[in-house]
């Protein structure tokens, strides 16, 4: 018991710090696109493409290697720590000297300078990576809360204020540097793990064996994630990015502070418990269960009511992101299957099962792309529903020998949040269709949603729904 109340807590603390830096990071948001050109927008998601995939390496797979080791000690903390520190400098010095092959790719001088200073987030990320490792293997998420919050919160300060006066491109820039800075800043004085002057090449080689096959995991993911943005960016112009990117950015804000929060829980939580394969079925079961309860109507519920969000968000110039909103709201809505699939195998101890699902899932993603580049921006984010469901089927294929657990019972749990959102969808959708003001019709549709599904929830009596309710009473009672 007691350890379900720590899982519980620690889950609401990292759902609460996600919440509260993502609303900030979506307030800022919505400003900047009112004060700022979508083409503006594009220019930075051209860097940010290259410093999120750098960015990969700033982890190594070694974070996840500490967090599924059963009794990482300082040593193994600190052989990361420093081998980590030495690698992000050598990338940043790499990317720094590479910044004008860069400007000259995308056919723009000016992102040399955007790209030298944007890539610093490189190196405090580098000093960060360790010490958020320390806080998912010990469970402090309270720790995050104050780091991100604090970090989320100077940074739109600042980047508003730089927007304000004119600075243009640069209060983007200034407001990702700012963030990660501060961040990293307040984690450092709030956990008290510090590395040590020690290192073993023996503990980083066997960390190491775990981890590299992360790495190229994550790589390939996010290479084919952002494979799509890099082609729109040489095809097309900087406003078509900018509207995918847009589309892509509303939805991803609720994404990952539900599906973020679970996953960083959860994998320290699996691997705790990696010898006992039905209770690593029973802790996945569950989590697709209660994560798919809270995504569906989440993503249903903005992909109905895209227009009048956008309208009022970020005016009518934003209106073309539109379609590629609805679009990503139906693709993340499965996320938890993926990420449950995917934390089981890795708490298993089978990196080298994970990177062969990434690999197979990206030639096909990569197939997909290619046949639909020529088509549009539009086609090329519609193949993503399609590679959305391979993967479905091919991340959940292994825990039907791991745990037992088929991707045919995977979808039976998730099919009654599933039904249940449909049903909200359609009974809120046609509200617009009144032609009353947005101001009048996006409150109406919200509540509508909420109704509907709670309603459903009560009246076909979800498990998942009691499991909440049964949950929130008991944290309730502990705190009186």
């Amino acid at each position: 018991m007691e350890k379900r109340q720590s899982v519980v807590s620690n889950l609401i603390w990292r759902f609460l710090e996600r919440c509260g830096s993502q609303l900030v990071a979506m307030v800022v948001q919505i400003v900047l696109a009112r004060l700022l050109a979508p083409e503006i927008f594009g220019t930075v998601a051209k860097v940010t493409i290259i410093t999120s995939i750098l960015m990969v390496f700033v982890d190594s797979g070694m974070a996840n290697s500490l967090i599924q080791k059963k009794d990482p000690d300082d040593l193994d903390f600190s052989s990361v720590f420093y081998f980590n520190l030495v690698f992000c400098i050598a990338i940043y010095v790499l990317l720094y000297f590479s910044a004008p092959l860069l400007s000259r790719f995308y056919k723009d001088e000016a992102l040399t300078a955007i790209v030298r200073v944007l890539g610093l987030t490189i190196i405090v990320s580098g000093v960060r990576n360790v010490q958020q490792a320390y806080v998912s293997k010990t469970l402090q998420f309270k720790r995050f809360f104050f780091a991100t919050l604090g970090g989320t919160l100077f940074s739109a300060v600042l980047g508003i204020a730089m927007a304000y006066m004119g600075y243009g491109v640069w209060a983007l820039v200034a407001q990702q540097l700012a963030n990660v800075t501060v961040n990293t800043g307040i984690l450092w004085l709030t956990v008290k793990w510090r590395p040590r002057l020690m290192f073993s090449f023996k503990r980083l080689g066997a960390l190491l064996s775990y981890g590299w096959k992360l790495l190229v995991s994550g790589l390939l993911e996010t290479v084919y994630m952002r494979l799509r943005e890099i082609l729109i960016a040489v095809f097309y112009t900087d406003a078509d990015l900018a509207y995918y990117n847009r589309g892509n950015s509303l939805p991803l804000l609720l994404v990952e502070n539900i599906n973020s929060s679970i996953d960083s829980v959860l994998l320290p939580v699996l691997s705790d418990q990696q010898d006992n394969k039905a209770r690593v079925r029973e802790m996945t079961r569950r989590a697709i269960r209660i994560s798919s309860y809270i995504m569906m109507p989440l993503m249903m519920g903005l992909a109905v009511c895209a227009e009048p969000v956008v309208r009022l968000l970020l005016t009518d110039k934003w209106l073309p992101c539109v379609p590629y909103l609805r679009i990503f709201c139906f693709s993340y809505a499965f996320y938890p299957l993926h990420t449950a699939n995917l934390n089981a195998i890795k708490a298993m101890g089978r990196s080298d099962l994970f990177l062969t699902l990434e690999i197979i899932k990206k030639v096909i993603g990569v197939i997909v792309l290619a046949l639909t580049v020529r088509h549009g921006v539009y086609a090329m984010a519609l193949s993503l529903l399609f590679v959305s469901l391979v993967s479905q089927l091919i991340n959940a294929w292994p825990n039907r020998k791991l745990l037992d657990y088929p991707y045919i019972h995977q979808l039976r749990d998730m099919l009654p949040s599933i039904l249940l959102s449909c049903l909200m969808g359609a009974c809120v959708y046609p509200i617009q269709w009144l032609g009353w003001s947005d101001w009048l019709v996006l409150p109406l549709q919200v509540l509508a949603g909420v109704g509907v599904y709670v309603l459903g929830s009560l009246i076909f009596r979800l498990d998942s729904f009691g499991y909440l309710l049964s949950t929130v009473k008991k944290l309730l009672h502990k705190a009186k």
